[in-house]
């Protein structure tokens, strides 16, 4: 399960060029596939419905950036203990 950040009053710098990834991030960050060991990454096709919805002009390299997002999150939510 992802954190609830509702009650955290942080705020953080975003570069500009990394915002398209931030927005499509934030767009599909519902769409996890899970197993028994926790999250396993995003449901990329899913993720590409999204792109194609957005006319995302260049999908491979908003993926790679995605994917670079998505193994941090991964790696994060998976090594929170219970």
């Amino acid at each position: 399960m992802l954190p609830d950040l509702s009650q955290r009053n942080e705020h953080y710098e975003v570069i500009a060029d990394a915002w398209p990834v931030v927005e499509l991030f934030l767009r599909v960050q519902t769409q996890w596939r899970a197993g028994s060991s926790g999250i396993v990454g995003l449901d990329y096709g899913a993720v590409r419905w999204v792109m194609d919805l957005y006319q995302i002009d260049d999908p491979r390299m908003m993926l790679e950036d995605l994917q670079v997002i998505e193994a941090k999150v991964v790696e994060i939510v998976n090594s929170r203990k219970d």
